[in-house]
């Protein structure tokens, strides 16, 4: 995903442990997250334009044969196409090379792939045009019909102050897998809330002990348990203000929770995509809650699970709590710059890059356009390994992600890396846990310039 990464001390290992795989993933870009609006929209005021102009695009590798694409389909369009790391691990390459085209006047390209923590910066005013790098995409370049067809909530990292800055190229919303083949041998019904998760994993421990319900090592395992929980971990409530407060109850469950399921052996302290994990543990895995992209890269490359075995249901719910909510875990963004001298042909590129069946049907993870997933599930190779329709549950998770946790100036993955997962290591439980991780998330929103409050 989410792909670019943040500056997780961990994500770089999980890349590195199946690197093949994941650089097709938004996985291992910065959580996808929604941001609250700033208080004010630059004006945007368009340089002056020639359409007949070539556009520079900046992408990732995995996203260059896109690229490659859409100029073979328009073999009038004029691209100059320049690979980069597209914010992978947390890379700060792109925004130190606008500040420095801002400071020079010259040389932006027309059109960016990037991680929606790059939104933060590139929707706010810099350089000597007192312009944001990124266009406002919704006055006048894109029409609202076409913003109003991306899955609910996943524009909201690309929104401030009435502008959307970006289009959301995919998201990797949080279901629930589960080994169908073993959970019918052993006669387990796939639960649908928390608590009978719970119940199970203390059913699996006794049972069937080895055989796993999760893991929570990885860097981005609190996007799939805590932000699916609607702790308000990382919640702006203004532009600059941060609530980050993890003695809400949304929190304290999820710990309790997760602290029974580590304790009897149903739930991992490993990571998933740790070096040993998949030929350890692989084989046990009889559920994971986690992102859309596991079916393909976690099961299938990670794991070897053959097919047939593996399928998805929709988010779990709690027991009294009336939402259906769900974490994500990566997806990236395209930007289109407010500086380019033909946006016509830049913001051409970038819709059919996000919207287009003839690109995201086929794309390597679950578009965040709807009408274009709904064509990526219909695709064969996207279904096949599955031993169930996914789409219900894809779907159904596409549109429940919470809103609360918030796109910030610095990774949601860093204090969990760098605090959690070590105590986990030293067998601390992550209810002992959360006062340190909550200090390590107001550090770094200190530092980030945030304000911190628990309300």
């Amino acid at each position: 995903m989410k792909l670019s990464s943040p500056p997780r001390s961990t994500v770089a290992a999980l890349c590195a442990t199946i690197v093949v795989t994941l650089t097709t993933l938004a996985a291992c870009a910065p959580a996808d997250t929604s941001t609250a609006p700033a208080a004010s929209s630059a004006s945007f005021t368009p340089a002056p334009q020639d359409e007949s102009a070539k556009i520079t695009v900046w992408a990732d590798s995995t996203r260059l044969p896109a690229v490659q694409a859409y100029q073979k389909s328009h073999p009038d369009a004029k691209l100059d196409i320049v690979t980069y790391d597209g914010s992978a691990d947390g890379s700060t390459y792109l925004q130190t090379k606008i500040q420095l085209f801002d400071r020079t006047g010259s040389g932006w390209p027309d059109v960016v792939f990037a991680a929606p923590t790059d939104v933060t910066w590139a929707s706010a005013p810099t350089g000597p045009s007192a312009q944001a790098f990124a266009a406002p995409l919704n006055q006048g370049l894109v029409p609202q019909s076409t913003l109003d067809n991306f899955a609910k909530g996943s524009l909201t990292p690309c929104e401030f102050g009435g502008g959307t800055y970006c289009l959301r190229n995919d998201i990797a919303q949080v279901v629930t897998w589960y080994n169908k083949k073993l959970m019918d041998s052993f006669g387990y019904t796939v639960p649908t809330t928390w608590e009978q998760y719970q119940a199970l994993g203390a059913k699996v421990a006794k049972e069937h002990p080895g055989y796993l319900l999760g893991a929570v090592g990885d860097t981005n395992s609190q996007e799939s348990y805590f932000w699916s929980s609607q702790c308000p971990a990382f919640n702006l409530t203004s532009p600059d203000t941060l609530r980050t407060d993890l003695q809400d109850p949304h929190c304290t469950r999820m710990a309790t929770l997760l602290d029974s399921m580590v304790a009897n052996g149903s739930v991992s302290k490993d990571a998933f995509f740790g070096q040993s994990f998949a030929q350890q543990h692989g084989s046990k895995v009889l559920m994971a809650v986690g992102p859309s992209w596991y079916g393909q890269y976690l099961f299938n490359s990670a794991f070897k699970t053959p097919a047939g075995q593996i399928a998805a249901a929709a988010p779990l719910t709690w027991d009294g709590d009336p939402t259906v909510a769900t974490g994500n875990v990566g997806g990236g963004i395209w930007m289109v710059s407010s500086h380019s001298k033909n946006l016509k042909s830049a913001t051409d590129l970038v819709s059919w890059l996000t919207t287009s069946n003839e690109n995201q049907a086929s794309a390597p993870t679950y578009p965040a356009y709807t009408p274009a997933a709904t064509a990526w599930l219909a695709n064969p190779v996207n279904s096949k390994y599955f031993a169930n329709d996914v789409s219900s549950a894809f779907q159904a998770a596409a549109n429940a992600v919470w809103p609360g946790w918030s796109n910030t100036r610095f990774s949601d993955a860093t204090a969990w890396s760098s605090v959690v997962l070590p105590a986990l290591t030293a067998g601390k439980t992550l209810t002992a846990t959360l006062p340190a991780w909550q200090t390590a998330i107001e550090n770094e929103a200190k530092a980030a310039g945030y304000t911190v409050t628990t309300k």
